[in-house]
């Protein structure tokens, strides 16, 4: 079986995983060709790690080079990890060029861009993967599997609140995330994956949106306000991270971006507490709640339907004990974690369902998303784990309706946002 050849756009910290499922773990079927990006000392960190487990170093080009890398190179597949609102660029650019696509989510960050996808998918005959590793995650999948298979019945109604804790939370605001038009706000970066999976778990698709979100607790206003701006708990010191320190403070000469900005100085446009209302198409009804300032991390998933309820708490920290730089999902914070989970049908006890609860990489969902991503073809997937274009345009409609309805203090009728055809 020939190897497709691979190119990566994009080479900070989220490129990793996928740079070492192709060069390393996957070369059966993969092969690694390019690297292209507008740094080249992020490029050549990513071709030194490689040198250091026996690969030889791949061709880097510059971003504005992109296309004269596909032709060069021969690339069969482009992985793009760049910030989220370049993605539509290289995206459209690579299906028009004949080639397939797997991107980090979310798929691009507003309506027109989404739009653009759409139209280079419809006008070409290449497949854009969207990775959304939270699908692989076991607990998601029984999740998944156990209302599928009418655990709690018809489902009338679903809450779900994500608590980003002060060590997660704080990083988004430190980082290019917290400029909207970068990430779409975290109604469209973090949240993306939040209404995948309800998505994937309701079985429907969001009509209508009904949104409130501020800023509370970060940027400079409020730091003054909770008096946070000078305190040294919220301070990241990359160099205590190599890989980190390789990647961002040693590559700032290049094009002067900070990794570790204070996230009580000015410039952050993204909220930070949002509540968000959804009715889906099948009748179902959604209250969803993000907050990004928490003591502790974790989700709370409660469905309620005809037959009994189903209740999910994960805890993946605690407590934060400091603003230790590692690379989130790849590295388990030291503090304490757990998940229960559990259905309740009508007129009978509840039942405690059994989890094996692993908090390295997500609980093992990356590892498992890489291996179905760039392991061989054909693999068997009835849980329907692997995410299309249309499923990343899906998981993008809440968030874009959420934040117009921030903008408007309105419902908003996701039809009158974007098109799916």
């Amino acid at each position: 079986m020939a190897r497709r050849r691979y190119a990566v756009v994009g080479t900070g910290s989220r490129a990793e995983r996928h740079v070492h499922a192709i060069a390393i773990e996957h070369t059966d079927t993969c092969e690694l060709v390019a690297f292209a990006d507008v740094n080249r000392t992020r490029m050549n960190v990513h071709n030194d790690r490689l040198a250091g487990l026996g690969v030889e170093p791949v061709p880097t080009y510059d971003a504005a080079d992109f296309l004269k890398m596909l032709d060069e190179q021969r690339v069969d597949v482009v992985v793009v990890t760049t910030v989220d609102r370049h993605h539509d660029t290289y995206i459209v650019e690579a299906l028009d060029a004949g080639r397939d696509v797997v991107t980090e989510k979310p798929m691009t960050t507003d309506v027109p861009s989404a739009g653009k996808i759409l139209d280079a998918v419809h006008r070409n005959d290449g497949n854009v993967t969207v990775t959304f590793n939270y699908r692989y995650n076991p607990i998601h999948e029984k999740v998944r599997a156990l209302l599928a298979d009418g655990a709690v019945g018809e489902i009338g109604s679903v809450h779900f609140e994500w608590l980003l804790d002060t060590r997660h939370g704080a990083d988004y605001f430190r980082r290019w995330h917290r400029d909207k038009a970068n990430s779409g706000g975290l109604m469209v970066h973090k949240a993306t994956h939040h209404f995948d999976l309800l998505n994937w778990w309701v079985g429907s698709v969001p009509e209508t949106v009904y949104a409130h979100g501020r800023l509370f607790f970060y940027g400079e206003e409020n730091g003054k306000r909770h008096d946070y701006a000078d305190d040294d708990r919220f301070d990241i010191k990359l160099e205590q991270n190599d890989w980190l320190k390789k990647l961002y403070v040693d590559a700032r000469h290049e094009d002067g971006y900070r990794r570790d900005q204070n996230p009580f100085e000015p410039g952050v446009s993204i909220e930070d507490d949002m509540s968000v209302l959804v009715r889906y198409a099948n009748g179902a009804n959604l209250t969803y709640h993000l907050t990004a300032y928490s003591p502790w991390e974790g989700y709370r998933l409660m469905v309620n339907g005809s037959k009994g309820r189903l209740e999910l708490e994960v805890v993946e920290n605690s407590w934060v004990s400091g603003q230790d730089p590692a690379v989130h999902g790849v590295n388990a914070n030291p503090e304490q974690g757990w998940a229960k989970l559990s259905v309740q049908r009508l007129f009978e006890e509840r039942e405690d369902i059994p989890l094996e609860y692993d908090r390295d990489g997500h609980s093992g969902a990356d590892q498992r998303m890489v291996d179905a991503l760039y392991g061989p073809p054909g693999q068997e997937d009835p849980l329907g784990r692997k995410a299309t274009h249309y499923d990343g345009t899906l998981s993008l409609l809440t968030g874009f309706a959420a934040n117009r309805s921030f903008e408007t203090g309105e419902p908003v009728h996701v039809a009158d946002v974007i098109d799916l055809r």
